[in-house]
């Protein structure tokens, strides 16, 4: 998501602005790693949203990777991939379940029960025979070096109410969890369509809790950052709230308004206080 911050010497230094520096305000991007099921953000990551290089959003979750913990499943879109990001983020023990573009070569080793299939991603600097020579070696099962090529498993199917919106090509998703018996692939392709739930974090922040298109108040980068903090530990605290009062009434925390927590939480603390 992109912030709007005050137009200052030193914000447009460090943010920058797109176009032809006539945009209003410069902006700032922010990265974060956030629960599915309770919105909660749980690994974030700030830098200009203009332009230069390190400035995008795979370029920014990066610096996150090796932050996951043994014990997420990471869902991701198909922008995110790459061979390097997915080697650091399986590299922490994490299980990885992220949506591949169109044209990714995934060649099919061996059918499973339930639909998916076991296939092999190989690093893009290898082609030709010595990647075929790879996907041989795979489909005899044998051991692989971790810096070439990696098994994985492949959820391949399409959403029927998509079709005639040009966009009824078939989603492919690529996990580290290679056992069917783990996780099906009907429980992964429905694991995957809760990522939006992300968007809905992202909107509580923006528009809830900061509201509708406000600037930022901070003249200088590192107030801005430690402005955006504030947010995301508030954004964090009433989703944990939701999350206990959820689990006490026995429901899913999304049945819990966020809109109506935070009001409640406004009254019990009263007016706000000057910085």
């Amino acid at each position: 998501m992109e912030w709007d911050v005050p137009d200052t010497g030193r914000n447009r230094a460090v943010f920058g602005v797109r176009g032809d520096d006539q945009a209003a305000f410069p902006k700032i991007r922010v990265v974060t790693v956030s629960e599915c099921g309770s919105h909660a953000p749980v690994l974030a990551v700030m830098g200009p949203a203009a332009g230069g290089k390190g400035s995008g959003e795979q370029s920014l979750a990066r610096k996150l990777y090796p932050r996951l913990e043994e014990d997420w499943l990471v869902i991701a879109d198909r922008n995110f991939y790459n061979w390097k990001d997915w080697c650091t983020a399986a590299g922490t023990g994490a299980a990885l379940l992220w949506r591949m573009k169109e044209n990714a070569r995934l060649p099919v080793l061996e059918m499973l029960p339930d639909g998916s299939y076991r296939s092999v991603l190989i690093a893009s600097r290898i082609t030709g025979r010595k990647r075929d020579a790879l996907i041989a070696a795979a489909r005899r099962g044998g051991a692989l070096e971790e810096d070439q090529a990696r098994y994985v498993r492949v959820i391949e199917y399409d959403v029927p109410d998509r079709e005639g919106d040009g966009k009824d090509e078939l989603l492919a998703l690529v996990t580290t969890i290679t056992d069917f018996r783990a996780a099906t692939a009907q429980a992964l392709a429905g694991a995957c369509h809760e990522r939006w739930e992300h968007e809905t974090g992202n909107a509580q922040l923006k528009t809830c809790l900061r509201g509708p298109g406000r600037v930022l108040r901070s003249g200088s980068p590192d107030l801005i950052e430690q402005e955006i903090w504030g947010y995301l530990l508030t954004h964090y605290a009433l989703s944990a709230l939701i999350c206990a009062a959820a689990t006490s009434a026995g429901i899913d925390p999304d049945r819990v308004k966020f809109k109506r927590t935070l009001r409640v939480i406004r009254r019990a603390v009263g007016p706000a206080f000057p910085p």
